[in-house]
């Protein structure tokens, strides 16, 4: 059961409808699920969060493939039900291979089939285990995403990081029916 009990419009400030407006006009198209609710009670950070990750989720030099993975890394790392459930099939769409999904699901490292993808789960795996990456890790990363690629990755993570903890925080609920797809 979630911490927190959504807002109807009429229950908002002015300042919390208008970043619920921004949300729902903008690539998401709506401001109901996953983190908004409980950051709503904080339209300021709100706003910040969800400006940063419709960049981060949309506008990124990032292939969707190599986002999509990073961010499953991320939410297997939280167990992070929701961001899981509404990743892996945005995962699959974008082209990342079912056996991967599975590995990340199982806590395995994935037999990759694409050289972008290794580093871009090294990077991802070190950086959560160990708060930094070795100069190799960098590298290999800035090697296959390049200068520019390589900070959004960083930004990505550490957005989802934020998603994650605040889905956790607030025990966000997975759509009605549907099992928690990660065990811990």
């Amino acid at each position: 059961m979630s911490r927190i009990t959504p807002l109807s419009p009429e229950q908002m400030t002015p300042a919390q409808r208008r970043v619920r407006d921004t949300i729902i006009a903008g690539p998401r198209k709506t401001a109901t699920h996953g983190p908004f609710n409980a950051w709503l009670q904080s339209p300021e950070l709100a706003d910040r969060a969800q400006n940063l990750g419709a960049f981060l989720r949309f506008s990124t030099s990032l292939s969707k493939r190599l986002s999509e993975l990073a961010i499953l890394v991320v939410a297997r790392q939280w167990t992070a039900q929701f961001e899981w459930y509404a990743h892996r099939k945005l995962a699959l769409e974008s082209g990342l291979a079912e056996a991967v999904i599975d590995a990340i699901e199982a806590r395995r490292r994935p037999d990759f089939a694409n050289t972008d993808e290794i580093a871009v789960y090294e990077f991802t795996v070190e950086l959560l285990d160990s708060c930094e990456v070795s100069d190799a890790t960098y590298q290999a990363a800035l090697d296959h995403l390049g200068p520019n690629g390589t900070v959004e990755l960083v930004g990505l993570l550490g957005y989802y990081t934020l998603v994650s903890m605040t889905l956790n925080v607030y025990q966000v609920p997975l759509p009605e029916g549907e099992a928690p797809p990660l065990t811990k």
